[in-house]
C-alpha cells in the first residue's frame, strides 16, 4: 500500500479503528471500566478518533513530529486531568496492534515509526509553566488583560486597551505583546486544566470585540493599493489568527477581505475572482487541518483563480520546516510582521 493509500484507509476506518483500539486497551487493562465508567470510555474512543486524524495526517505530509507533538500536547492534557501518565503510550501500543491486526504489513511497517516516535516524545518531561514572562514588552499590560478575562469582565478588558492605545501604545504593539501571548496562556491554561473551555471560548469572543474597537485607527492607515483575501480553511475553527493577520495587513496600508473561519473553497475562489486579489493568505491551527489546505490550493489551481499566489502560516507551518512547499503553497510566514513582507514579494511576482 502506497502512502495514499494507507492514509485513506485509516480515515476511512477511523471510527471503527477506534473502537477496536479502546476495546483493546480495556481488555489489557480491566480496571479502566471501573476507573472511568461508561462516560470515560466514550471518552477514550473520542481520543483514540484523533489519535488516527492526526497519525492520517502525519503520513499525509511524511512528517513524525507532528504525529510527536500532537501526542505530547495530549499527554499533558491527559495528565492534568487525572489520566495516569502511562495510559496514553498504552493506548498507542494498542492502536499499533490493531493496526497490524486490520491493515496490510506494509501500511504497518509505514505507521509503525511515527507511533514510536510519539511514545519517545511522551517520555520527555514537559514544561508547562506560564507562556506570559515580566521581560516581555508590555508584560504588565497583558498580565492585567489576562487578568480580566479571567474575572469575566469584558468591559475592565476593553477599557484596559482603549486606555493603553489612548495612552501611546500603538495598536501594533496590542496586538503582537498583549492579544498574541495572552491567547497563547488562555490556550495553556486550558491545556493544564485550570480553566474550561466556556473560559477559553469567553476569552477569546472579548478579544475579537476589543479588536473590533480599534478598527478605526487600524483603517486610518493609508492606503498602499494592495489587496489580500485572507481565511482559515474549511474545517477550521479557531479563526483569532487568521484575523489578527488581516488585521496586521490593513495596517500596513493592504485592502483585506477576511472571510473567517471554515470557509468553502468555492466561495473563497469566488471571491477572489470578484474582487481581483491576487494573493490568498490561509491560516491553519490545528495540524489536523494541513491536508485541507492542501486541497483548498489544489482546488484554486484548477479553477479560474489559478494565479492567485497561496501564502500559508499557522502552527503546523511552524512546527515542520518546509511543510508549506510540500502541500503546494507559493509562501509561508511565521508572523504577522513576515507574512506582510512574503505577500507584498509574491504579489511583484
Amino acid at each position: 500500500m502506497g502512502k495514499e493509500t494507507i492514509n485513506q484507509a485509516i480515515l476511512e476506518r477511523s471510527d471503527e479503528l477506534a473502537e477496536a483500539l479502546v476495546a483493546l486497551q480495556y481488555e489489557r487493562q480491566p480496571d479502566l471500566a471501573e476507573r472511568y465508567g461508561p462516560q470515560g470510555r466514550g471518552r477514550c474512543v473520542e481520543d483514540a478518533c484523533h489519535h488516527f486524524a492526526y497519525l492520517a495526517e502525519a503520513v499525509a505530509v511524511s512528517s513524525q513530529d507532528m504525529f510527536a507533538d500532537y501526542a505530547q500536547w495530549l499527554g499533558l492534557v491527559l495528565e492534568k486531568r487525572g489520566v495516569e501518565p502511562g495510559c496514553l503510550s498504552e493506548s498507542f501500543d494498542c492502536l499499533l496492534d490493531v493496526l497490524r491486526r486490520e491493515l496490510p504489513p506494509d501500511a504497518h511497517a509505514l505507521l509503525s515509526p511515527y507511533v514510536r516516535a510519539a511514545q519517545e516524545r511522551l517520555a520527555r518531561p514537559v514544561d508547562s509553566d506560564s507562556l506570559l514572562t515580566a521581560e516581555a514588552p508590555h508584560a504588565a499590560l497583558a498580565r492585567a488583560y489576562l487578568n480580566h478575562l479571567l474575572a469575566g469582565d469584558r468591559h475592565a478588558s476593553s477599557q484596559l486597551i482603549l486606555d493603553a492605545v489612548e495612552d501611546g501604545v500603538s495598536v501594533r504593539d496590542v496586538y503582537l505583546h498583549v492579544f498574541q501571548p495572552v491567547q497563547h496562556e488562555i490556550g495553556r491554561l486550558w491545556q493544564v486544566n485550570e480553566i474550561s473551555v466556556a473560559q477559553e471560548h469567553y476569552a477569546t469572543a472579548v478579544t475579537q470585540l476589543v479588536m473590533s474597537r480599534l478598527y478605526p485607527h487600524i483603517f486610518a492607515t493609508k492606503r498602499s493599493g494592495q489587496a489580500l483575501v485572507a481565511t482559515c480553511v474549511s474545517g477550521e475553527l479557531h479563526e483569532i489568527g487568521a484575523r489578527m493577520v488581516a488585521d496586521f495587513f490593513e495596517m500596513a496600508g493592504w485592502d483585506t477581505f477576511y472571510l473567517g473561519a471554515n470557509t468553502p473553497t468555492a466561495s473563497i475562489v469566488q471571491t477572489l475572482l470578484e474582487r481581483g486579489v491576487g494573493v490568498l493568505a490561509v491560516s491553519a491551527t490545528m495540524s489536523v487541518h494541513v491536508s485541507g489546505v492542501e486541497r483548498l490550493i489544489a482546488a484554486l489551481r484548477a479553477s479560474e483563480a489559478r494565479d492567485v499566489k497561496v501564502l500559508v502560516g499557522g502552527y503546523p507551518f511552524n512546527l515542520v520546516p518546509g511543510l508549506w512547499q510540500r502541500i503546494g503553497a507559493d509562501g509561508y510566514a511565521a508572523n504577522a510582521d513576515a507574512a506582510i513582507d512574503v505577500a507584498g514579494r509574491l504579489a511583484l511576482s
